[in-house]
């Protein structure tokens, strides 16, 4: 498995007063620096030699000013010939604002073959004239790439993944000066890497030094893009079947099912049985795997990491798998659902894991926090508690569609029991609701295994089927401040019995969630990933029934809400 081993890259030109700065701001890090001194003057080039006495780091001297770009490949090679991964590039005026640095740093360790960029956030240092003029670059790399997936190619704070970097470099002959920072990230773009941005702030220094030529930069980055136009002109079929590079985040795949949608497939379920919806649903699905480009890469994208784990483990998966039948099953536990909501379901359905867990609990009428996922079939905890009447269920629903699940619900079944409860964002009004609901002896359900709508960046990575995945910080967050008992619950279907038969597994996750102050971090991961094994270990027991159809193990990088 490929690992993040990075290293900075400082490309310098008569910066050297501001180099030593630079280069204190970085040592917390522990990367090594690789510094490229442009053919700089005799004052810088005395500063950067007696900046490469210090531990772990490098300098590469040009032996004449050939241009930023040059700088920067100089330093790419140098860093591809000592082995790193990754080069980040810091400029070596302080022009960025390094607070940005953990976060890209971040963002590039989690997409290992995404070149990840600054996207600027401007002060009213900036001149207006290089404000403005920056758009132009924009439109232009919109038309040659015939998307909106480069939001900045200007910004000179990035993260090189550095072999398919050189691939690029060694295919192609790229402008060496100051046009080198926009070509790279189009041709970078035309040969498929994913393209990734992070909110940096920039500032212009006071009696800063510009190397921008006016005229003959200008020059040269329009002769860039005249070459860039007529080059995009032939890979014009292959730009509009491309995918966009960034990711969604899940909660932007609109439902595709609507309340009228719904009725029908009860009506088929209702008064056709089950054989003659199963027989309808087989050829939908065959036309949406076909037409459903989206979700049957997203799941073919989910059994090929779940088959490189289960081989690099030893661990034996059912021989069907494949995205039309992860599809399939998705559809069949739709049909689950709607029969769980209706009240088709009772024990005789299910057999329970845990029966003794949920005897004690509504014996002593017991408020706890359950937590789900979007593994089997959530809503079977409704089959399991309709039997006893001092049980009352809400499930607690971070998506901007909680108000059509509710309509769904009715129209389903008036009389359902299960209350919905939606909220925006995890906040003191939630935690106060919910710890009423607690102490009357209610449930509260909630799912930890998709991140925030509004908080998509606040997550905690656990490893999970063999790679680091994002989990919400919030429901385990939230279940500490409740302090009550947490409860796991999988309901998973079992394919192998003729009738609808389901193994629901309830246990025990923690008495009380504590996050200590001062160990918070530690503690919160360490509860995360007890999460995650569990996830892991009832993934690989039903793996067509994993239903998060988007890319699991990366953020979208959508904009936390403020």
């Amino acid at each position: 498995m490929t690992t993040f081993h990075p290293c900075f890259l400082i490309p310098c030109y008569n910066h050297g007063r501001t180099v030593p700065a630079v280069i204190d701001s970085l040592l917390s890090f522990q990367y090594p620096i690789i510094i490229v001194d442009d053919g700089s003057d005799c004052d810088t080039k005395a500063i950067l030699a007696e900046q490469a006495k210090r531990e772990n780091v490098t300098l590469v001297t040009l032996s004449e000013n050939q241009g930023k770009g040059s700088a920067v490949m100089a330093g790419i090679y140098e860093a591809f010939r000592q082995s790193f991964t990754h080069a980040i590039q810091i400029d070596a005026d302080g022009q960025h604002d390094l607070d940005a640095l953990p976060k890209l740093i971040d963002e590039s360790s989690s997409h290992l073959t995404s070149l990840v960029s600054g996207q600027p956030v401007y002060d009213d240092s900036v001149p207006k004239a290089r404000l403005y003029g920056r758009y132009a670059t924009h439109i232009w790399v919109w038309i040659e790439t015939l998307s909106f997936a480069i939001k900045d190619s200007m910004c000179g704070f990035r993260s090189y993944p550095i072999g398919r970097t050189i691939k690029v470099l060694e295919r192609n002959k790229i402008g060496r000066r100051m046009d080198f920072d926009t070509e790279i990230l189009v041709r970078m773009y035309w040969d498929g890497c994913d393209i990734r941005f992070v909110d940096t702030k920039v500032i212009y220094p006071e009696g800063g030094i510009s190397h921008f030529d006016a005229l003959w930069d200008n020059i040269k980055i329009s002769a860039m893009h005249t070459r860039l136009f007529f080059g995009m002109l032939p890979r014009i079929p292959a730009l509009l079947k491309r995918e966009p590079g960034q990711v969604h985040h899940w909660s932007s795949h609109a439902e595709r099912g609507t309340i009228l949608g719904i009725k029908t497939l009860l009506f088929v379920y209702s008064f056709l049985g089950r054989r003659a919806f199963n027989f309808l649903l087989k050829l939908v699905i065959a036309y949406y795997h076909k037409a459903g480009k989206s979700a049957r890469l997203s799941s073919e994208e989910f059994l090929a990491q779940l088959k490189t784990y289960a081989l690099e483990q030893g661990i034996t998966l059912p021989s069907n798998l494949n995205s039309y039948q992860h599809l399939l099953s998705f559809g069949h536990t739709m049909l689950d659902k709607l029969a769980a909501w209706k009240g088709d379901f009772s024990f005789d359905n299910l057999t329970v894991h845990g029966q003794e867990h949920f005897d004690a609990i509504t014996a002593e009428k017991r408020g706890i926090v359950i937590l789900g996922s979007h593994l089997g079939n959530l809503e079977l905890c409704r089959a399991l508690s309709q039997n006893y009447e001092n049980v009352k269920i809400n499930a607690l629903v971070f998506t901007e569609h909680a108000e059509r699940f509710n309509a769904v619900m009715k129209a389903v079944n008036p009389n359902s029991d299960l209350n919905l409860i939606q909220v925006s964002q995890l906040g003191p009004d939630t935690a106060i609701l919910l710890q009423q609901k607690l102490e009357q002896g209610e449930w509260v359900v909630i799912v930890g295994d998709r991140t925030s709508v509004t908080k998509e960046q606040r997550v905690v990575w656990a490893d999970f089927l063999g790679k680091p995945a994002p989990f919400p910080q919030g429901p385990f967050m939230l279940s500490a401040v409740l302090k009550a008992p947490v409860y796991l619950l999988f309901g998973l279907r079992d394919d192998s019995k003729p009738t609808p038969h389901f193994n629901v597994y309830f246990e025990p996750f923690s008495e009380q969630i504590k996050l200590p102050r001062g160990q918070r971090e530690e503690a919160l991961k360490a509860v995360v990933s007890q999460y995650a094994r569990r996830l892991e270990k009832y993934t690989l027991q039903a793996p067509l029934q994993w239903f998060n159809f988007f890319n699991f193990w990366q953020l979208s990088g959508k904009k936390d809400a403020k």
